[in-house]
């Protein structure tokens, strides 16, 4: 079972950039796929997620109108694509994949598997 996420990179403020998250070993369709990031010195914290079992898409506060996940289950890919970015959503961004229920989807405990994270950088 893996998770391969890429598309990080440097972008100024107001850029975009859109992350992809590849699974691999198993059949993810039935599960919750989420983003998360992790700036230095910070928690992790929830970004997005998408789950076709609990229905439709969730997004942060701080992402929302900006980001959108979407996913692709014929190539067994899941994308976040960031508009609008700002110097503060500078981080290591993770994606994930679980059994997360409506009420947990955005605690990162609630996911299983992992990818190995991809930075994005905003300049201001």
């Amino acid at each position: 079972v893996q998770l391969q996420a890429s598309g990080g990179g440097l972008v100024q403020d107001g850029g975009s950039l859109r992350l992809s998250c590849a699974t691999s070993g198993r059949s993810f369709r039935n599960y919750a796929m989420g983003w998360f990031r992790q700036a230095p010195g910070k928690e992790r914290e929830f970004v997005a997620a998408i789950s076709k079992r609990i229905g439709s898409a969730y997004y942060s506060d701080s992402v929302k109108g900006r980001f959108t996940i979407t996913e692709d289950n014929d190539k067994n890919t899941r994308y976040l694509q960031m508009n609008s970015l700002k110097p503060e959503d500078t981080a290591v961004y993770y994606c994930a994949a679980g059994n997360a229920i409506l009420s947990s989807i955005h605690l990162a405990r609630a996911y299983t598997y992992w990818g190995q994270g991809t930075q994005v950088t905003v300049s201001s």
